[in-house]
């Protein structure tokens, strides 16, 4: 790569990663639970790891796919974005080489009249 011109906009990704949880506003949901599919971006300056090929200078996917794990699996919240926020909180505080991060939260069995793919 020529330059350090991508340097704060590399980021690691996390796609469709599949939880069964207890979020929601309805007793339902609370109770019987549904599947959750989360998607992390998590933005980090790579270009030391890509040329030291060293753990020590990256973050671990599996790091960030537990914290993933433990807000979903963990306790019961209303609201999807506060499940987002928990994730996104977590993964900032835990690693403070991660700059930014974008987390999506998919409900993709709900009740609502229509097709849908998720919410």
């Amino acid at each position: 790569m020529a330059g350090r011109e991508l340097v704060g906009k590399d980021k690691l990704v996390l796609r469709g990663l599949q939880f069964h949880g207890f979020h929601g506003v309805k007793q339902e949901e609370k109770t019987l639970g549904q599947k959750f599919v989360v998607e992390v971006d998590a933005w980090m300056d790579l270009s030391t790891a890509g040329e030291t090929d060293s753990m020590s200078d990256t973050v671990s996917y599996t790091d960030i796919y537990r914290i993933v794990k433990d807000v979903v699996e963990g306790p019961s919240q209303n609201l999807l974005e506060s499940v987002a926020h928990r994730i996104a909180s977590a993964t900032l505080l835990k690693f403070s080489q991660i700059s930014a991060v974008r987390v999506e939260v998919k409900q993709p069995h709900v009740a609502v009249q229509g097709i849908i793919d998720y919410l």
